[in-house]
């Protein structure tokens, strides 16, 4: 690692070696995997900016931060739908690739203020798609925290412009509560209008209505007195569980990688609460039968 720090310092670092390939589950999506020294530099930047960029954040944001995750998120999501009797879903189109590299170095000089820092973040941003100047890989550390932070300014507008008590954001996934649907479509023509004006994005199928009839969200549907597994969702478990428990039948899998691969895809699906245990309990027994 020392070549790696002399290269920083000397300024002759040569960033953009990666590993593409394509996952297909739950949809289609290339992942650009960073070479080792990439990602040693990563994480060396991120324990020195990721208090920067958590600074920046509101409390309702909850991707690629310490005590916050998907649960989280969820549970705040039917705070709000207790409170609220109407919603606004939205997220972006093709948001990783839509990024504009010149905006997004706007922002990181509003966070950062020193020069090398700056320099070296601004390298990281371009060595992708340098043609097009636009886009951020989806599978680097990188990516997730300044994708992350780029709606940040998205947040302030929600939060400190309209005024919207009820928000919950996780990465480009957005869910608004009002009490009347008017006030949500206002809400979206200033959004729609601060995205294409100010962030080079473009909104994906919005979508408004009652709380009572569920909100699809992180794969589960929020109700104002419970969350459950979303369909897809459950179709994954299911699909999941067979296959782990095919493998481990013809000797592919030990019995303690079975439970501790079962007992981390359980755990996703536990906010559910009570709607998830029992259905988790018959989709168990169904396989112990067969």
């Amino acid at each position: 690692m020392k070549r790696l720090s002399d290269e920083i310092r000397s300024g002759s670092l040569v960033l953009g070696q990666h590993h593409q390939f394509w996952i297909r589950d739950p949809k289609e999506r290339l992942i650009t995997a960073p070479c080792f020294r990439e990602r040693v530099l990563h994480h060396a930047m991120l324990r020195v900016c990721e208090r920067t960029f958590e600074r920046w954040l509101i409390p309702d944001t909850y991707a690629c931060r310490v005590g916050k995750g998907r649960i989280a998120a969820l549970l705040r999501a039917k705070q709000f739908s207790s409170r609220f009797g109407f919603y606004l879903k939205l997220d972006i189109r093709k948001y990783f690739p839509s990024i504009p590299h010149r905006r997004l170095d706007i922002l990181l000089k509003r966070l950062f203020a020193e020069p090398r820092m700056l320099a070296l973040w601004s390298q990281v941003v371009t060595s992708y798609c340098p043609e097009t100047k636009c886009g951020l890989p989806i599978g680097s550390l990188t990516s997730q925290h300044l994708a992350n932070a780029y709606l940040g300014q998205l947040d302030r507008v929600i939060k400190e412009g309209l005024r919207v008590k009820g928000y919950v954001r996780y990465m480009d996934d957005m869910v608004l509560w009002a009490e009347s649907s008017e006030a949500l479509s206002n809400h979206l023509r200033a959004i729609t209008e601060f995205l294409q004006g100010s962030l080079g994005l473009e909104v994906k199928a919005p979508y408004i209505n009652l709380v009572e009839h569920g909100i699809g969200f992180l794969g589960a549907r929020v109700f104002p007195n419970y969350i459950a597994p979303s369909r897809s969702s459950r179709i994954r478990y299911r699909r999941r569980i067979r296959n782990l428990e095919r493998l481990q039948a013809c000797g592919g899998l030990s019995e303690m990688e079975l439970q501790r691969r079962g007992t981390a895809m359980t755990a996703n699906m536990r906010v559910a609460g009570m709607c998830s245990w029992i259905w988790r309990r018959r989709v168990v027994d169904s396989y112990d039968g067969e």
